[in-house]
């Protein structure tokens, strides 16, 4: 990716922590406190390594259109992450509301301009305010003109603490401080509105500026009224009637343009074509796709994470460590606590960090910064082909061939917390392989599938905080694995959040022991020189075969236990067993409870791992009952039944039928008329 320019360095804000001098995940920061000692987080700018996942966006968004194997809400998901805009840029040019006289001033009253991206530019003529988002880079080129300017640097830094969760959250109440001194003007009006900066605008989107219109936006709505600034409607849901709605709240449909000069009674969507040709034409606007997906940050000041191969060289600037020499590995230490600059702690082990230039041999120093905990699981499918193969071998293109024939992955099985991260970089590392021929496909994960949540046994998620934590080793310790696994796919729908109750394991801890059990009844069937036909259990076992398989390949994993219950039921009935019919319990079983299938699998003669062996197959012609259900009619109306082997001829089941009692009672002295017979089916008497 360096070599293809989608890497690039940047000095970007990071969580961090002065007490525990560590950058901080987003994750680890709870209520702008540092989750595991409670210190106040603060933004420190730290050099990062960047990775243009932007470049992939457009890219990302169409290709999920081809993606039949996954969850319709995974893929929305992703949509509104991506968040793809298509909208207008426009400038609106910054005056001074007071005179300047010395040179500093003359130089800041040259023209400046303030630039916002706009999805509803039909409602320009709407706007009552600019709002920038505390980090837009024009604030401190305005120092000299913004009179409060104290006012407003206090209400930047305040802001710098705040998460961007806490900034956009909808509920909260919307904050911001103008810039006095200054006026934005609009351009297709020339009208003069005031600036604002407010922490509910991120520098990250857009331009980092918006137009606030608040007769036509929710959040610009509730500023206005706050600040008790003006509200103009300009575009009417009810034209071309003459009077306008009152607005008790901002109305964000569309509509006819009115207050909007020469665009009056323009539809919105024809004003938008309109009015961005009008911005085209005089230099101050342009079409604009925008996307809320940002460049990827790639790097952590941490010990632990995949070193990332670059050197930095005096002479030669950054450059690729060799193939020969990779992977780079983390040097073997003892401590490596953080450092008080916020610093990787591999930039102390100048051992490790020393080396020659791979171009000019020159003085070096290896890259500090580690990769994030998402690389390796944006890669961690390629590794596992890898390693079958050879023990990672560079250049990877030798792989292609493998890849090839392997990927993508016919079933991905994740929760929905990885929808908006994982999924998303594994795609992006994905396409780019894919660019440089290095896998077949576009896509690494054909099929995908989410689990449900186990919550802890109060149906609350199972954490440290609520002390509701159930350890598996411990499970596996009182009941045994096979145990843990059956009673996990048994609970219930593989989808759905489940509450656990370590109770309830008893019920499939018992149901193996029975299928422990009856091996002894098998064991009587081999010494057997005869045994018994048994039609019934022979379609039940098929039938068990058809639902298994079915369950299994639609993640039905609780209903296919539940059949396999069932199954177990009738065999115990029984007094003795056909071998073959045991091997097709364990060999139905083993998905769900591999270690216990696999020794009776040998316990019962098998000569090699049950795994080895062929999944049953069912036969259809099996299925099917040989017994079925006469219903008998007298007049038209059902006066009883009785089970027939199928396919008896007419004359026989006639008898039967005019042979019950119920039957007879019903007929009385009457004479018969006729007698409709439907096979297999109804015996209809007229008398």
């Amino acid at each position: 990716m360096f070599e293809k320019g989608l890497a690039y360095e940047s000095y970007e804000p990071i969580n961090f922590c002065p007490s525990c001098l560590t950058g901080l995940a987003n994750e680890d920061v709870e209520d702008g406190k540092c989750e595991r000692c409670a210190t106040p987080v603060v933004k420190k700018p730290m050099r990062q390594w960047v990775l243009k996942i932007t470049d992939y966006a457009e890219r990302m968004l169409e290709d999920l259109k081809e993606m039949k194997g996954w969850p319709e809400h995974i893929k929305e998901a992703q949509r509104n992450w991506i968040g793809k805009s298509e909208g207008t840029t426009i400038k609106f040019e910054i005056r001074s509301t007071k005179s300047e006289t010395n040179s500093k001033s003359q130089i800041q009253n040259s023209k400046q301009f303030i630039e916002v991206f706009t999805t509803r530019i039909d409602t320009i003529f709407g706007v009552t305010y600019l709002v920038l988002a505390p980090e837009h880079s024009i604030i401190k080129n305005l120092k000299l003109k913004v009179e409060n300017f104290d006012e407003v640097s206090k209400y930047i830094e305040e802001a710098k603490n705040k998460s961007e969760l806490q900034r956009t959250d909808l509920a909260k109440e919307k904050t911001g401080v103008e810039l006095k001194g200054i006026k934005a003007v609009n351009p297709f009006n020339n009208e003069e509105v005031p600036v604002f900066v407010a922490d509910y605008v991120l520098g990250g989107y857009g331009t980092g500026a918006v137009m606030a219109v608040p007769a036509h936006d929710e959040r610009d709505w509730e500023f206005a009224k706050k600040y008790n600034l003006p509200v103009k409607m300009v575009v009417c849901p009810n034209y071309p009637k003459p009077i306008c709605p009152v607005l008790e709240n901002a109305y964000t449909g569309e509509g006819h343009l009115v207050g909007s000069g020469e665009f009056n009674g323009i539809k919105s969507s024809e004003a938008k074509e309109k009015m961005t040709r009008w911005l085209e034409e005089k230099k101050i606007g342009s079409k604009k796709i925008n996307y809320k997906l940002k460049d990827w940050v790639f790097s952590r000041q941490r010990y632990w994470g995949e070193p990332i191969p670059l050197i930095h060289c005096e002479n030669c600037g950054v450059v690729a460590v060799l193939e020969k020499d990779l992977p780079v590995k983390l040097p073997k230490v003892k401590f490596y606590e953080p450092t008080d600059t916020g610093e990787s702690p591999l930039a102390k082990m100048e051992k490790w960090v020393n080396v020659k230039c791979p171009k000019c041999k020159g003085y070096g120093k290896r890259e500090t910064n580690t990769m994030p905990q998402w690389a390796g699981s944006s890669w961690y499918y390629l590794a596992y082909i890898m390693r079958g193969i050879s023990n990672f071998q560079f250049p990877i293109s030798k792989y292609k061939k493998v890849f090839q024939h392997w990927l993508p992955v016919d079933m991905y099985v994740g929760g929905t917390e990885h929808a908006t991260r994982h999924l998303i970089y594994a795609r992006f590392w994905h396409k780019f392989l894919y660019d440089i021929g290095v896998v077949g496909g576009k896509e690494p994960f054909a099929g995908l599938k989410n689990q449900g949540l186990i919550m802890g046994n109060d149906g609350r998620k199972m954490s440290k905080r609520w002390g509701n934590i159930v350890n598996p080793d411990d499970v596996v310790g009182q009941f045994g694995a096979d145990t843990l696994r059956v009673y996990e796919m048994f609970m219930g729908p593989f989808d759905q959040p489940i509450s656990w109750s370590t109770d309830n394991m008893v019920g499939s801890r018992r149901f193996l022991e029975r299928v422990w059990k009856i091996q002894s009844k098998v064991v009587k069937s081999i010494k057997s020189v005869k045994l018994q036909e048994n039609s019934k259990l022979e379609r039940l076992i098929h039938q068990t075969i058809k639902k298994v398989s079915e369950d299994i390949e639609n993640f039905h994993f609780n209903t296919a236990i539940s059949a396999l219950m069932i199954l177990l039921n009738e065999m115990e009935k029984q007094d003795s067993l056909k071998i073959e019919n045991y091997k097709l319990l364990i060999k139905l079983l083993s998905p769900f409870a591999p270690h216990i299938a696999e020794e009776l699998w040998f316990d019962i003669g098998g000569k090699k791992s049950i795994y080895l062996e062929d999944w049953p197959k069912c036969d259809e012609s099996k299925l099917q009952s040989d017994e079925v259900t006469i219903v008998v009619q007298v007049n038209g109306k059902v006066r009883g039944s009785f089970k027939s082997v199928k396919g008896q001829k007419q004359e026989e089941i006639e008898n039967i039928a005019l042979s019950l009692p119920e039957i007879k009672k019903h007929i009385g002295e009457n004479k018969i008329k006729k007698i409709i017979f439907v096979k297999d089916k109804v015996v209809s008497i007229v008398v």
